[in-house]
């Protein structure tokens, strides 16, 4: 009976590591089970990439006229249905010349999912970013920046890497001057910050960026995309 009891109690923490474990892996922003990962980039130099989750929506002129006006190029990971359901806003992003990402087709969690669905929220997500006419092969971040042994597997295959970020002031802050104020405090050389203006139907969002780039642009820091970042890595 002891014995019985024994084992169980092994068992049960073997279990309890192995779910531990998963967890921390799913949730990591600098490590995967396969290829590359990136959530910053080593670099000496004051530059940084303002990347933005989910859409297009109708917020969408709007963000490119703030970025317009501080003449910066952002990366934007997009939703295939969103993409769907606001074309002519996509071709704008587009069209001012920033970077495309691929954010999935459903913005599903890429866990526990089978080796065809992560396929098709994929490339169905790429074939709609090359009918809105960018050209380029469209970087890739995990929804909600989750991912397990699938997600990794199939961009790996396929010579793609993984894009999280280090900084994320919408998961901590609700308030327009803290989230600011965390990035000004946490801001290194190649941070990726990420911000969700999307959906926002308060325009803080918009202030939030504002007020990131203004700051940020006061301390010498220079905007750049996601692939322009890659080229001032430390070799």
């Amino acid at each position: 009976m002891k014995r019985k009891l024994a084992y169980s109690g092994i068992g049960f923490i073997l279990i309890f590591a192995l779910a531990f474990s998963a967890y921390k892996l799913m949730n990591a922003r600098d490590y995967q089970l396969f290829g590359p990962i990136t959530s910053r980039v080593e670099t000496q130099e004051k530059v940084v990439a303002l990347t933005f989750d989910d859409g297009p929506t109708d917020k969408t002129g709007s963000i490119l006229s703030l970025l317009e006006d501080y003449e910066v190029k952002a990366t934007f990971f997009l939703i295939g249905q969103d993409i769907e359901e606001h074309p002519e806003e996509a071709k704008k992003i587009v069209e001012a010349g920033h970077q495309i990402g691929n954010h999935t087709y459903s913005h599903k969690r890429m866990v526990l999912k089978s080796p065809s669905f992560i396929k098709n929220e994929i490339e169905k997500t790429d074939a709609l970013i090359a009918n809105i006419g960018y050209q380029e092969t469209p970087v890739v971040r995990p929804p909600y920046g989750k991912k397990l042994i699938g997600f990794p597997y199939y961009l790996n295959k396929h010579q793609r890497e993984t894009i999280t970020w280090n900084l994320e002031p919408d998961t901590f802050f609700t308030k327009t001057e803290d989230k600011i104020n965390y990035v000004k405090e946490n801001i290194q050389p190649g941070s990726i910050i990420l911000l969700h203006p999307m959906y926002d139907q308060t325009d803080n969002e918009l202030q939030t960026i504002e007020g990131i780039l203004q700051s940020l642009t006061d301390e010498g820091y220079t905007f750049v995309t996601i692939d322009n970042l890659f080229k001032f890595k430390a070799s």
